[in-house]
């Protein structure tokens, strides 16, 4: 019934929050007037004041012999052609003195979600973006310290990366055609700089677009219905591959990997739920994790899981 309501308030020009868990399962929507009574907070924001802060949250990884069990059986399953990219996460048990309230307030990110006392997310990754009957995504496959030797001209060589990043793009081409016109590759594998609790990041992402009906609010319910699960977070094939998710990771991802955004009443911008902490009754836990291809090396892959644990 919510992707319904999406389309209503849309159609209707009246600005609203909305979110998704990661299969399009769980969705809420809430009109931006009723967002301090429904105690959720957000912010979108392509330049934000950078808040320095202490960074750092105690962990308590799962066991790296764990970890490859999973990450094993992942690439069984990329061997059997299955899948050709999954994206593997996990949830870690992590321990900060902050409430999800402070640690929104502190956090530093493009896109930032405090759902009541549950979960906070603080993104740096689009979901789809639309205005003037045109709709854009920007795919993020490729992350590097900005801090070593030639990082730029090393992130944009690794041939694993690029790989990666072609599965994704490719994916996401093919998921825009299914929704719009005209849909192309504006530009390929351009540079960011992400703040990353003490370090900077290099993240690799690309353009696409494409264009929607003059009447696209009229059914943006069943636009971002057709869209989800978000590609860059689950894989390619992306039936196949979440259900390879599933079976494997061992946890529900529920709202993390889902998505959010805000309609204004005539354009939408929406995130893709990563860098995600979750209140539980055993306390808070971390989710994360990251692409695996054929070539994904398991010690790297284990590292980068834990290294996207951070309040940024």
């Amino acid at each position: 019934m919510s992707f319904e309501k999406i389309s209503l308030l849309a159609q209707q020009k009246k600005p609203f929050l909305f979110l998704s868990d990661f299969k399009g399962q769980r969705v809420e929507v809430v009109l931006l007037e009723d967002l301090y009574e429904a105690d959720i907070e957000f912010c979108i924001n392509e330049k934000y004041n950078y808040i320095n802060h202490p960074h750092t949250l105690q962990t308590s990884p799962i066991p790296f012999l764990e970890y490859k069990k999973k990450f094993d059986k992942v690439i069984e399953k990329i061997k059997s052609g299955e899948t050709y990219i999954l994206n593997l996460t996990q949830a870690t048990p992590v321990q900060t003195n902050l409430s999800l309230k402070e640690m929104f307030r502190l956090s530093n990110a493009h896109y930032k979600l405090r759902y009541k006392d549950e979960f906070l997310c603080f993104s740096p990754e689009k979901f789809i973006q639309i205005s003037n009957n045109t709709i854009h995504t920007f795919p993020m496959k490729g992350t590097i310290d900005a801090s070593e030797i030639n990082a730029q001209e090393k992130i944009l060589a690794d041939k694993k990366e690029m790989a990666e990043h072609i599965m994704i793009v490719d994916l996401l081409r093919n998921d825009l055609s299914m929704v719009a016109s005209h849909v192309k590759v504006e530009k390929f594998r351009y540079l960011q700089s992400i703040e990353a609790g003490e370090k900077k990041l290099l993240q690799v992402s690309s353009h696409i677009s494409g264009t929607l009906q003059d009447n696209w609010q009229e059914n943006l319910g069943a636009l971002l219905q057709t869209l989800l699960p978000a590609g860059s977070i689950s894989g390619a094939p992306k039936r196949s591959t979440v259900n390879i998710i599933e079976s494997v990771e061992g946890y529900e991802r529920g709202f993390f990997s889902g998505i959010f955004g805000v309609f204004d009443g005539k354009s939408l911008d929406s995130g893709v739920m990563i860098r995600f902490i979750e209140k539980t009754t055993k306390g808070y836990v971390y989710k994360s994790g990251g692409g695996i291809t054929l070539d994904s090396d398991v010690q790297c892959e284990y590292k980068e899981l834990q290294d996207k644990i951070y309040l940024p």
